[in-house]
């Protein structure tokens, strides 16, 4: 059988005053956090089958208290 192989990428990152927290799938966005408006965001066209990440702005929010966390020591 050939197996099919796909490229993701997932980026957690911070600073003081800043965060990202993002996935790709084949190169393109298919979630972010958006933390200015408080919610999670997924740019997917309408002719796919949608992807969602059900509690992933809460989780993001989580990872940049913890990632804040770790810039104090």
């Amino acid at each position: 059988s050939a197996g099919v192989l796909h490229e993701d990428l997932a980026i957690n990152g911070c600073s003081d005053s800043d965060g990202e927290d993002m996935y790709t799938l084949e190169g393109e966005e298919v979630w972010y956090a958006d933390f200015i408006n408080k919610r999670a965001v997924e740019p997917q066209p309408s002719f796919i089958g949608h992807i969602t990440y059900p509690g992933g702005y809460e989780q993001a929010v989580a990872n940049q208290q913890i990632c804040r966390g770790n810039l104090k020591n």
